[in-house]
């Protein structure tokens, strides 16, 4: 089993571009949908956020408000660490959970069976060495901050550019985090050009996770099938 981390920036494409390893036959794993998991009312992660930054963070069926509680913590580093802090290790876990789930529904370790994982602090918080491999979405910062308040207006909330530049500034500026890619998709361009990107890295990895065969394995291949006597 070969395990993938995908890495970007916010609203660098990474979830766009984990779809598209998945129509390959790639298993997926979303962080950031296990973060909101990890969160769901009256859970123990539930009671520690909300005891920890108070009950005006929570929407009227209890779920937690993203908006409120990004407002609280991305005015305050320690806050956001506190946050991480309770968050990170129950997501860690909820994604090793899946990663045995994918190894037991394989085959084992060995099977040839792809996963890839979209950590969005992959680097920020050194786990390259937890993957086979490291893929960057890259899109330049004019690219990152359009689509960042484009897709806040989506979702109905306004974002002013200093905001939206707060955001962007709480990671590591994609352009360090080339230095730590295995591969680069470069997600400027239009879906279909991402995509095609996608297929030549799941072509890649895909034909290098099979085991080399054995000398015996390959003596076999050129083995002539035995001549039948008679009819």
């Amino acid at each position: 089993m070969r395990v993938v981390g995908v890495t970007g920036g916010i609203a660098s494409g990474k979830s766009l571009v984990l779809r598209a390893f998945m129509r390959l036959g790639a298993y997926g794993i979303d962080c950031d949908v296990l973060s909101r998991e990890v969160v769901t009312p009256c859970s123990k992660a539930w009671w520690q956020v909300v005891r920890r930054f108070g009950s005006e963070i929570l929407s009227r069926d209890l779920e937690i408000d993203r908006k409120k509680l990004r407002a609280v913590v991305f005015r305050d580093p320690e806050k956001l660490r506190v946050l991480e802090k309770i968050i990170h290790p129950k997501v860690r876990a909820k994604c090793v959970e899946r990663l045995e789930a994918v190894k037991k529904l394989s085959g084992g370790a060995e099977a040839e069976a792809l996963v890839v994982v979209d950590v969005p602090l992959l680097i920020e918080k050194r786990l390259q060495a937890e993957f086979d491999k490291i893929i960057l979405v890259f899109v330049g910062e004019a690219t990152q901050t359009r689509r960042l308040t484009e897709r806040s207006a989506r979702e109905g909330e306004t974002l002013t550019r200093e905001e939206v530049k707060k955001m962007i500034s709480l990671q590591t500026p994609l352009k360090e985090k080339l230095r730590f890619a295995d591969f680069v998709i470069n997600n400027e361009g239009t879906v279909e050009e991402t995509e095609e990107q996608v297929r030549s890295v799941f072509a890649t990895l895909t034909l290098t996770s099979r085991p080399a065969p054995t000398p015996q394995e390959q003596a076999s291949q050129f083995r002539q099938p035995k001549q039948r006597n008679g009819p």
